[in-house]
């Protein structure tokens, strides 16, 4: 059921071309629509002042391909030939970072241009590793990568053919050693050199294949895609804090709707979100529509310019795994609510060795969720303390989420956005009508401890009665 569901959303597999060139194609300034003026300033007297000091410097990657797609960049890198310490020399406003992957940061205000080395392949040989420089581990995944080279290894290091374009604000010339510009025109994501191993190298590339193919309405190449699937259990070895910042990127780039459909056909979303990915399976059609319900608000309001919050999307994506838990819990005689807190701590723990979502988000998760249970209970002055709470229009928003993926909540969602919108006096009435009804004394938990093992089995089968309803 679940393949039958996700088949209309399978990538555009292409044919290859030709491998990666030892030299580049160079298009000169009339064949390619490039401006340096494009560029920020800041980058391109970077570049400049590089290469004044003898230096090969261009800028590269994301930059150069989103300007060739009249997509603004939202940063600008340069390689070089220029080692670290070399690029810290030359500007006193540099630092290098990172110890996998040694870079330079250049501030200029609250610019910041990234400066890497061009960098060389690893050795094949373990006896020829230096391992300051250069690690694996056993299945070939690189743990450190400073072995430097040449622009031509450069090229050949980079990931997909699309980020080994390399523009020269000086002569406004692009050096294209893969391809690249053939790809841009024909709208394809491909790797460079053997996919399997290049995966291997490094299992994050797969996700940014995803990433990039969903940013750019992009196919993934026929070579490039078919490794993916098998290869997907290798991110499990991926560090959890590291996989936290690529779903961030993944879900917070204004295309997580698109991305959510890739993942989950190229079988990458079982190991960023396994209880999730089993809530797919066994309820596909919930766990899909409130999935892809908040991916999709979130994508417009990225668009439109409004703030997102990780917890907020990160409890979407959880919640459906939350029933079964729950479910587990009550059948071993748990009361509803100490079963709904006690599976949301599972839930969020278990997820966390996956992914390491911080603990400024996921007390908000907790707080979006146990909202869920606390909407329900209406009577007296609860519902305007509810309407106080900071938390409150993220769960209400919360709750139209669940109703808009089917949840039966008996008109809720409506109660309170009518709520809302009242004056005092009209809220008196509404609370006064609400007498004799069980969910909105808190009287419904007391009831269902005393239900039969049957029936408690089917009030834990879905969302709303798992929230504490």
């Amino acid at each position: 059921m679940l393949k039958k569901l996700f088949q209309s959303f399978r990538s555009p597999l292409r044919k290859p071309q030709q491998h990666i060139r030892s030299t580049p194609e160079v298009l000169n300034s009339s064949q390619h629509s490039l401006q340096r003026s494009q560029f920020s300033r800041y980058a391109v007297s970077i570049v400049e002042r590089l290469q004044n000091a003898g230096y090969q410097a261009y800028l590269v990657g994301g930059c150069v391909r989103d300007l060739m797609l009249n997509i603004e960049p939202k940063d600008f890198d340069v390689a070089t030939s220029a080692t670290p310490e070399q690029v810290r020399a030359e500007f006193r406003n540099a630092r290098i970072i990172g110890r996998r992957f040694k870079l330079v940061h250049i501030h200029f205000g609250r610019e910041i241009i990234e400066v890497a080395t061009f960098r060389a392949n690893h050795p094949v040989d373990d006896e020829d590793e230096d391992s300051n420089q250069s690690s694996r581990n056993e299945s070939g995944r690189i743990l450190r990568d400073n072995v430097y080279g040449t622009l031509e290894e450069d090229a050949q290091r980079r990931d997909f053919t699309i980020n080994a374009l390399y523009y020269d604000p000086v002569s406004e010339r692009v050096l294209d050693y893969a391809n690249g510009v053939h790809d841009i025109r024909n709208r394809l994501i491909r790797l460079i050199g053997d996919p399997q191993q290049r995966y291997k190298e490094d299992p994050v590339r797969m996700l940014r294949a995803v990433r990039f193919a969903a940013k750019l309405d992009f196919g993934i190449e026929k070579h490039s895609a078919t490794p993916i699937r098998p290869l997907a259990p290798m991110l499990r070895d991926i560090p959890s804090a590291r996989l936290f910042e690529e779903v961030l990127k993944l879900f917070l780039s204004g295309y997580a709707a698109s991305t959510f459909e890739m993942l989950v056909d190229l079988e990458l979303f079982e190991p960023l979100f396994p209880a999730s990915s089993k809530a797919l399976e066994y309820n596909p059609t919930y766990t899909h529509t409130l999935i892809s319900e908040a991916l999709t608000n979130t994508d417009l309001r990225i668009k439109q310019n409004k703030p997102v919050t990780p917890a907020f999307l990160f409890a979407a994506l959880l919640w459906p795994a939350l029933p079964a838990k729950v479910l587990r819990l009550q059948e071993r005689g748990v009361p509803p609510i100490p079963a709904m807190n006690d599976a949301a701590q599972e839930l969020i723990v278990e997820q966390c060795q996956r992914i390491a979502i911080p603990k400024r988000f996921t007390l908000p998760i907790r707080e979006i969720w146990d909202m869920q249970e606390r909407l329900p209970r209406r009577s007296g002055k609860r519902a305007d303390m509810l309407l106080d709470n900071p938390r409150f229009r993220a769960g209400y928003d919360f709750l139209l989420l669940r109703e808009s993926a089917g949840e039966e909540t008996d008109g809720l969602g409506e109660w309170w956005t009518e709520y809302q919108e009242c004056n005092d006096s009209e809220r008196r009435e509404m609370i006064r009508d609400l007498s004799g009804k069980p969910d909105a004394t808190g009287a419904a938990p007391r009831k269902r401890r005393r239900t039969s093992g049957a029936k408690r089995k089917r009030a834990g089968s879905d969302a709303s009665n798992a929230s504490g309803e």
